[in-house]
This record gives C-alpha cells, sequence and structure tokens, in this order.
C-alpha cells in the first residue's frame, strides 16, 4: 500500500501541527497491562504529558465506563494538563466515532495527531485507524499505551504500519517536535526527557553542571 508523500504526511511534527490524544488512561486498564511494566508505561506517559505542557499543545483526554471496571483516568494526566477536557464516551468503543472527541481534533485544525492509549489494540489502534482513514497523520506512541500482552502489542503494530500509521515513541515524538536544542524550549524539553529518562538525565545533569561551573 502506498501512502501519501510531499503533504502533512511527510512534514515533521512541529508546536503548532499537532494535538495530543490520549484515550482511556484508566487506572482498572492500566492494572492489565502486561507489554511492559504499569510503572514504565506510567513514566512513559508522564514524559508525554510534560512535554504537552511545555508546549502548549491541545490536548484531548477520553475515559470509558469510569464509574465501573474501568476505573477513574489516571491522575496525573489532570494534575500535569488541568484543562484538558476528558472526554467520557457513552458507548463507543473506538473513540473517533464520538463527535465530541472528534469535534475537539477538528477545531484544533491541525493534521498530526499523537495519539496514546490503553489498551493499544483498541482504544489505540481504532481511532488511530479512523483518522488516518480521513487524511490525519498519526503517531501512535507505543511505549505510552499498554496492552494485555508483548504478543498483542507487535501484531498491533503490523497493522498499525500497514495502515500508515507512524508507530512511534514518546522521547522521538519529543525529539521531533523540540527540532533544534536551539528553539525556544529546547532546555526545557531536554528537562523533560532528562526527567523520565535515567541514562539522559545524567547526561544533562552533567551539561548543567558544566555549563554553571563556565558561568
Amino acid at each position: 500500500m502506498s501512502h501519501p508523500t510531499g503533504n502533512h504526511f511527510g512534514e515533521t511534527l512541529t508546536p503548532d501541527n499537532a494535538v495530543l490524544a490520549l484515550i482511556d488512561h484508566q487506572t482498572g486498564l492500566l492494572s492489565g497491562v502486561r507489554d511492559h511494566s504499569p510503572k514504565e508505561l506510567q513514566n512513559n506517559l508522564n514524559g508525554l504529558l510534560n512535554m504537552a505542557k511545555v508546549l502548549e499543545l491541545p490536548t484531548v483526554v477520553t475515559s470509558s465506563m469510569p464509574e465501573g471496571p474501568n476505573g477513574p483516568v489516571m491522575p496525573e494526566i489532570q494534575q500535569i494538563l488541568p484543562d484538558a477536557p476528558v472526554i467520557e464516551r457513552p458507548g463507543e468503543i473506538n473513540a473517533w466515532k464520538n463527535a465530541d472527541f472528534k469535534g475537539f481534533i477538528e477545531k484544533t485544525g491541525r493534521k498530526k495527531i499523537i495519539m496514546a492509549g490503553i489498551v493499544t489494540d483498541v482504544c489505540l489502534a481504532f481511532p488511530a485507524l479512523s483518522a488516518v482513514a480521513e487524511g490525519y497523520d498519526v503517531y501512535a506512541v507505543i511505549d505510552a499505551s499498554g496492552t494485555w500482552n508483548k504478543n498483542i502489542q507487535e501484531i498491533t503494530l503490523h497493522r498499525l504500519s500497514q495502515a500508515g500509521v507512524k508507530v512511534a515513541n514518546w522521547s522521538g515524538v519529543l525529539a521531533e517536535i523540540m527540532d533544534d536544542w536551539r528553539s525556544e524550549k529546547g532546555m526545557e524539553l531536554g528537562g523533560v526527557l532528562g526527567g523520565h529518562i535515567t541514562s539522559y538525565g545524567w547526561v544533562y545533569a552533567s551539561y548543567l553542571a558544566q555549563n554553571a561551573n563556565q558561568n
């Protein structure tokens, strides 16, 4: 299958062309994540949230059956991004079929969607596939999403890639949208990387110490 080039599909992420969509990051669903540890997923999600906070990215959050077994939205989402609307879906499995969710993204006028969800093969995959079919450029952030086991994750990666969804990780998304360390938000975004990737945290701390000594 060929996919469009030379338009928004070929452009890189910028703070002005992207919107963040977080689908069903709920405490009950988090407890069933087994393709990576819930703690790791939590850390990666927080990195993505703090990136969005620094860049002031438009962000929309959804929940499904929060009064039931899926549980409430993970509290750090609203702690870090208190102004992001949380849309409770009354029944749609595919968030793209919810008028409020889709309407929020349409109103931004942005064609690139940074998307993550629990579970990867349903909550993330279905709206990602639907959005791509309607001309959006979707970055599926796999390490800020989670599912029941590694086998399901790998199957879903194939399906998404075959449909033209860009499979990504949160730090790669951050680096792409930052683009240049000399950018206005470069140092703040470097701090987000350092705060959520242990090994890079050492690099960032060394840089800050060296810079302080030079001054």
